[in-house]
């Protein structure tokens, strides 16, 4: 069990067991009156990168299971081939255009209602227990639950997991089941996340074994059986009854249909179609063959918690078509976009052109309708009313660090960082450019690892098949600029800034790029433009902070640092620099501020400026702070008789019984220039006068 889960478990408890002892006894009337409506337990289980055609009986018995005792839809659709993005449908209960997320790596705003936040409003105990990197809490799920675990582990070298498998998750989760029933609560919504069926396939023993032929399928097998011990530990509790069941894919895997191994840049039926299924008490066995989306997971949950069916639930159906993008190809490729509807039996792709699909007769989708007629109606209706991604002016946009590039890159993921203004013209199709995937897919992990000499290699090759391809354009002009190769660098800059002349990302890291050659003054503007469309991106509030510091503006250094702080991926160094600035601006409560976040941030062994904060609480004459202060300061400190000094200096001023004793050993340990301090300070007049 995670030390989180058990914390929260632990103060649960307590919390519980101390709010049921010493009241008084309510009569009946009083009882009556103070009963609150019943509020089903949820279980919520979505199963990361599943095919709805993979859940065979042999290969998912326990999915089996729960379809033949409850509703299983038959046409459940993703909102997005993409886990974050899917996710963010399923909490939010919009499509990503509403949502703002279309890939992996992007940050939710913070004013977008979520699902657990409306549920803890109606009196819910929520928890969370996700399984890999793309749903880590920082991406902006967390808000609303009480616990979200998203504790990987560590490896054998002590590296952070970026992903857990299914049978670790559920041994966090079983002692809070086990608790909640112990203390009848009803009220209870759990979310548990899967990850296992993501390459490289690599299922445990002994579905290696039995599915030696297709390792893909023995990860859904091995994620299966902990899918039965979940839902087993449920229903075995000893909750009331209405207990309510959802378990769903955020999306599929290509498995090689239309030119795609994996997924995320398609929007075919074998990552778009999805498993999904309800279960639960009073849950007759029925199949739907209507279209639902996943976005309908928020809306079906707030029906059962509110005890009403409330619009949009997949327990009300609707004609309306079901919608879903990938705009992966578009965001990082400036490739076409790409959105689909789905209505009856027909699905309408539109990526540069339309392509139309009778799913439940070909649903290889090998038959291309629109090829002979025209797009049926409301479906090409749908699509022109979806909007696609836009920048938001001025907007409060979190940009992903390094660190987290890597973690994605490892897990195979491409992340953009700005928004394109426009399609460009004469913009590929992503399903041509099928056999450019795995070549992406390696350049970016190349990048990210710091293998800039193949990775540039790789770009060029991806160029020369895609001259249109900014990110390609602007890697292979990052990884030349980083091999020191800077003639060609600029070279590749230009090059990608014809692709598109509004990039934030080209006029970034050419900036980036002077500031490396020391060219501040080329740098500046660039950062400049970069900062008006994205108010709060760290490298760029840095790197004007560091121009306006090797300019003397060190108030206005201060401030682009201060502004940077909310984004920094490690801010404990930009706080020592902000407040060594503030202490040589004369800004002593705000130097204290920040010293004092400094080593909150580095922890007490660590942090190694508590000179620094006495110094600071001295000139305040906060004598009690400053002595802790002092007295934190090692004796291997360089400055450490400085040290003995200004603590001596705080004994006189405490009138502590050991001043003059600390006088003394100040003298004693005093360079000759702190020697002369110390004859110098009236403080200490009467003493060394004894």
């Amino acid at each position: 069990m995670s030390h989180r889960a058990a914390a929260f478990l632990s103060a649960l408890l307590a919390l519980l067991l101390n709010g049921c002892s010493g009241e008084p006894a309510k009569t009946a009337k009083t009882a009556e009156t103070e009963k609150k409506p019943f509020r089903p337990p949820i279980l919520l289980v979505t199963l990361d990168t599943t095919r709805a055609d993979a859940l065979t009986p042999e290969v998912a018995p326990n999915f089996t299971k729960l379809v033949k005792r409850g509703i299983y839809f038959e046409q459940a659709y993703s909102t997005a081939p993409s886990t974050l993005t899917a996710h963010a449908s399923m909490m939010t209960g919009l499509y990503p255009a509403g949502h703002g997320i279309h890939e992996n790596g992007r940050f939710l705003e913070s004013g977008v209602p979520l699902l657990a936040e409306e549920l803890k409003a109606l009196g819910y105990t929520t928890l969370a227990f996700v399984s890999g990197y793309p749903l880590d809490g920082h991406f902006g799920l967390s808000r609303g639950f009480g616990l979200y675990d998203d504790d990987f582990g560590t490896g054998a070298k002590g590296e952070a997991r970026l992903e857990r498998p299914a049978a670790t998750t559920i041994e966090q989760v079983v002692p809070y089941i086990g608790t909640a029933a112990r203390l009848d609560m009803p009220a209870y919504f759990v979310w548990v996340h899967f990850y296992d069926p993501h390459e490289p396939y690599a299922p445990p023993e002994p579905y290696r074994s039995k599915f030696s032929a297709d390792p893909y399928l023995g990860e859904i097998a091995a994620m299966d059986d902990a899918l039965g011990k979940l839902v087993g530990y449920f229903e075995r509790a000893t909750f009331p009854k209405d207990r309510r069941i959802l378990v769903l894919a955020d999306h599929g895997e290509g498995r090689g249909e239309h030119g795609e191994m994996l997924h995320g840049n398609l929007l075919y039926q074998g990552v778009m179609q999805v498993p999904m299924v309800i279960a639960g008490d009073g849950i007759e066995e029925a199949r739907r063959a209507d279209p639902v989306s996943s976005r309908q997971v928020r809306a079906t949950l707030l029906s059962w918690a509110r005890g009403r069916e409330e619009e949009g639930s997949l327990l009300a159906p609707s004609s309306a078509p079901v919608l879903g993008e990938a705009m992966q190809p578009f965001l990082n490729f400036r490739w076409q976009p790409q959105v689909m509807a789905v209505g009856g039996k027909l699905k309408l792709i539109r990526s540069g052109r339309f392509e139309m699909y009778d799913v439940l007769e070909d649903p290889a989708e090998k038959n291309d309708l629109a090829l002979s007629g025209e797009p049926e109606r409301a479906l090409a209706k749908a699509i022109a009313d979806y909007p696609l991604p836009a920048a938001k002016a001025g907007a409060d946009v979190s940009t992903l660090g390094l660190e987290e590039r890597r973690k994605l890159a490892s897990l195979g993921y491409i992340a953009s960082e700005s928004t394109p203004t426009r399609v460009p013209e004469n913009a590929p199709r992503a399903v041509d450019m099928t056999p450019l995937f795995a070549e992406l897919d390696a350049a970016s992990h190349d990048f990210v690892g710091g293998d800039y000499a193949r990775a540039a290699a790789r770009f060029e090759k991806i160029l020369a098949a895609d001259p249109g391809n900014l990110m390609a354009a602007v890697r292979l002009a990052v990884c030349l600029s980083l091999l020191g190769r800077d003639n060609p660098a600029i070279e590749a800059f230009a090059k990608a800034r014809k692709i598109d002349p509004d990039s934030l990302e080209v006029s970034h890291y050419l900036a980036m790029h002077h500031m490396k050659n020391r060219r501040p003054e080329l740098a500046e503007p660039l950062f400049e433009k970069v900062l008006a469309a994205q108010p709060n991106r760290h490298a760029a509030l840095a790197s004007l902070a560091e121009i306006a510091l090797g300019r003397g503006q060190l108030e206005r250094a201060a401030d682009l640092f201060q502004r940077s702080l909310p984004s920094a991926p490690d801010p404990g160094p930009l706080r020592l620099k902000l407040a060594q600035l503030r202490m040589e601006l004369g800004q002593t409560d705000a130097a204290i501020e920040a010293f004092e976040a400094a080593r909150n941030d580095y922890g007490k062994e660590r942090f190694r400026h508590d000179l620094d904060l006495g110094v600071l609480y001295l000139a305040q004459r906060d004598f009690e702070a400053a002595r802790d202060a002092l007295d934190r300061v090692p004796a291997d400190h360089p400055a450490y008789p400085l040290a003995l000094f200004k603590r001596a200096q705080v004994s006189v001023l405490l009138n502590e019984p050991d001043r003059a004793e600390r006088v003394r050993a100040a003298l004693e340990k005093a360079d000759p220039e702190i020697r002369r301090l110390i004859r110098d300070e009236k403080l200490f007049a009467g003493i060394l006068a004894q």
